[in-house]
This record gives structure tokens, C-alpha cells and sequence, in this order.
């Protein structure tokens, strides 16, 4: 319950240098209309049943031409964690703890 209040004051960020005059809400969109990346809601179910606490932030980023989600989560326990999911396929990539 904690994600979905949440999930209503994520900050959607794109680092897409190549597209340079377009929104980056716009981006968002088209990628995931395009069928190329998951919706968000999909990753952060994902993240709250591997990964409970508090959603803190996520951003969609572009890592050298893979589209990226990278959450920070305050763990149950106090942990600051900074996940990375593949934006198309969901697969987790790496967990930071902060």
C-alpha cells in the first residue's frame, strides 16, 4: 500500500540526449506505446514483493542505449536501496545499498 500512495509522487525522469527538443514525459510514453519498456506500475510490483519499504524515487534512464528503471526504496529496515530494472523486460540488475 505504502508503493501505490506512493507511486503518485514519483519523480519519471529520461536521460535521452538524442532526442533532444522532445519532453521526457513524451519519450516515456511513446517508448512504452511502442511496446519497447514496461509500464512502471508492472516494475513496482515487482520491487515491493522482492524489496518492501517505501518508494522513495524512480527515474527511466538510458544506460549506454539499454532503457533503465532505477528506484530508491527505504527499506523496512532503514536501508537506502537504489534497484535497476531492464525497462523491457523487467529483469532485475543490480542492487545498491546506500
Amino acid at each position: 500500500m505504502i508503493w501505490k500512495t506512493s507511486a503518485l509522487l514519483v519523480l519519471l525522469a529520461l536521460s535521452f540526449p538524442a532526442w533532444a527538443g522532445e519532453a521526457d514525459h513524451d519519450r516515456a510514453r511513446r517508448a512504452l506505446e511502442e511496446g519497447r519498456i514496461l509500464p512502471l506500475g508492472q516494475i513496482l510490483a515487482r520491487a515491493e514483493a522482492a524489496y518492501p519499504g517505501q518508494l522513495i524515487e524512480a527515474e527511466l534512464e538510458d544506460e549506454r542505449g539499454t532503457l533503465v528503471y532505477e528506484l530508491k526504496v527505504l527499506a523496512k529496515d532503514g536501508r537506502l536501496l537504489k534497484l535497476y530494472y531492464d525497462a523491457a523486460t523487467g529483469e532485475v540488475l543490480k542492487v545498491r545499498q546506500k
